[in-house]
């Protein structure tokens, strides 16, 4: 059964973008909500460092199992049912997470919500695409992705009002660890629970959505598709823009007995959908997004700092990405994302070359640390923690890579912590011997080198956000043609979160094995392909109807 609600055409828009925008920020609290549970989580729940590294990827791998379905699903059920099935499944997946006791439930929840954003992600920006005008398609497509960046934030906000709650329980626990256990099992538990009214919010509006125009005109629900339309468009635009899509349906019904969807109409715009989108995830957004607070703490932040500063550069992502809504119709996406992939380049190779300083000084402890397991036991106290040391810092960090029976774990201890002993006990891990695969010691980075790579990280987001962020969902929705577009845009958003789930799986393996000098080199590599496709293979797609898009493919000899 189909809900309207008695609006006027302007009040409807307005109620449109914020349902729709609403899904945006889900998919961005999708995102960014485990990057300050991760400081909490692992202490009350046993994880390995791939368990840890599951649990992150998992709302991705979520969304690569339900993004090539959902638009699949959203060409047979509609775009407006999706959305709805989308926001009943991310309040399933806050329940799982809230509830969950141990590693299974935990990455189950996870995935359940990675295959609710997978659907939103599909969805929500083909659903705006075929709604609103040539004019306005650039800037409330992009509203999608501010909402994104909002969600980001909220997360983050989040993340920090937890920490700081946490942070004082814990001063107050006075070294009980039962106290202190529960002020850390509240802390991730509520940041995941807080998130379930957008989530309410969402789905209930949702409902009351009118189903997109030209879906309804691919059903021949002609007199439907005209009803939609005029919910967001004047009667002139509106007769324009069906004539449009009778004339593509015609062509696209003509043509679907004899085209084949390996000519160049169909196949470019798909191949330039697919790798923009893989490329998008390989800057090592949604990595950075994930582990900030774990990258501040290594380049020297507190916790307390490292929270502040995820939270600064999150709140930055937000405000940049408002001004490249602003410009996205007035200079072009492809001008946009150059501008941007640039920017994210620069930001990656500097903050490679400040950590490779920084872990220069670093000193393999690994056979000495093995020599003080004792029964299966390792505890360092904070004399031999000094005493490792060659540097003799003030402050100095002990980074451990272990194994226990199966899976590796990373402990990090720094001598001025509040208690910097570092103790790996048999009931904490797997049984089987205690080995020590890496031990690295050395002086912690100072406090200005970390606010140096928070510095570095703001530009990564600005520029990502003015350029790839906003231009990457405008992109998927406007190359596809018609004929392809639910399914292709499932397609490129699977492989973009393939590669995105691939690259924050193997996150903390890298840094912990190479360090995080490798993966941020690594980012700023795959960057300048970026860079390269941007100038050299992408068009402008500015000012056009997707019907003259798909007409620019199936003409161009270039």
């Amino acid at each position: 059964m189909s809900l309207s609600l008695p609006l006027s055409r302007s009040t409807y828009g307005r109620f449109l973008l914020l349902i729709s925008g609403l899904g945006g920020l889900l998919y961005g609290i999708d995102v960014g909500i485990i990057a300050a549970a991760l400081l909490y989580l692992g202490k009350t729940i046993s994880l390995s460092v791939a368990q840890t590294s599951a649990i992150v990827a998992a709302v991705l791998g979520g969304g690569v199992l339900s993004s090539l379905a959902g638009g699949l699903l959203a060409d047979l059920y509609g775009r407006k049912r999706m959305m709805a099935f989308s926001g009943l499944t991310f309040l399933g997946s806050v329940g799982m997470i809230v509830l969950s006791q141990s590693f299974l439930p935990l990455l189950l929840g996870r995935l359940l919500q990675g295959m609710s954003g997978g659907i939103m992600g599909v969805v929500i920006p083909l659903y705006l695409a075929e709604c609103l005008s040539a004019e306005t398609r650039g800037r409330g497509t992009a509203i999608f992705q501010f909402m994104l960046t909002l969600g980001i934030v909220v997360a983050a906000f989040t993340g920090l009002f937890y920490t700081h709650r946490a942070e004082s329980a814990i001063a107050a626990a006075h070294g009980s660890a039962l106290l202190i256990r529960a002020a850390q099992n509240h802390a991730w538990r509520g940041m995941f629970f807080s998130i379930l009214y957008p989530g309410i919010l969402f789905t209930v509006g949702s409902a009351f959505l009118s189903e997109s125009p030209r879906w309804l005109a691919r059903k021949g629900q002609m007199e439907e598709a005209r009803k939609a339309l005029l919910q967001t468009a004047t009667a002139e635009e509106a007769e324009r823009e069906m004539s449009e899509m009778l004339a593509a349906r015609s062509l696209s019904q003509s043509a679907t007995a004899t085209d084949s969807l390996l000519q160049r109409k169909y196949l470019v715009p798909f191949l330039l959908a697919c790798a923009v989108l893989s490329l998008n995830q390989t800057t090592g957004i949604n990595s950075i997004l994930a582990y900030l607070v774990v990258i501040l703490r290594q380049a020297g932040l507190s916790a307390n700092h490292a929270v502040q500063g995820d939270v600064a550069v999150k709140v930055l992502n937000c405000v940049m990405t408002l001004v490249a809504v602003s410009l996205v119709d007035r200079k072009g996406r492809r001008f946009l994302l150059i501008l941007g992939t640039c920017g994210v380049a620069l930001a990656l190779a500097l903050g490679g070359l400040v950590f490779l300083h920084a872990e220069s000084s670093l000193q393999d402890v690994t056979t000495t640390v093995q020599g003080l397991v004792r029964r299966n036991l390792l505890t360092v106290s904070p004399n031999q923690i000094a005493a490792l040391s060659a540097a003799k810092a003030q402050d100095s960090v002990l980074t451990v890579l272990y194994s226990a029976g199966g899976g590796e774990h990373i402990v990090t201890v720094r001598s001025s912590d509040f208690d910097p002993t570092l103790t790996i006990r048999p009931d904490s891990v797997e049984h089987g011997p205690l080995r020590i695969r890496r031990a690295l010691d050395g002086p912690m980075p100072s406090a200005a080198t970390g606010w140096l790579i928070t510095s570095l990280l703001g530009l990564f987001i600005a520029a990502f956000a003015v350029g790839p962020g906003v231009v990457v969902w405008l992109m998927l929705s406007e190359l596809m043609p018609t004929r392809i577009r639910a399914t292709g845009m499932g397609v490129a958003l699977l492989l973009n979160l393939a590669v995105s789930t691939l690259i924050a799986d193997l996150f903390l393996p890298v840094v912990g094995h190479f360090g995080y000098s490798t993966i941020f080199f690594f980012w700023a590599t795959c960057t300048l392909v970026y860079l390269g496709t941007a100038i050299f293979l992408l068009p402008e797609t500015r000012g056009r109807t997707l019907e003259e898009i798909e007409l620019y493919f199936a003409r161009t000899k270039k």
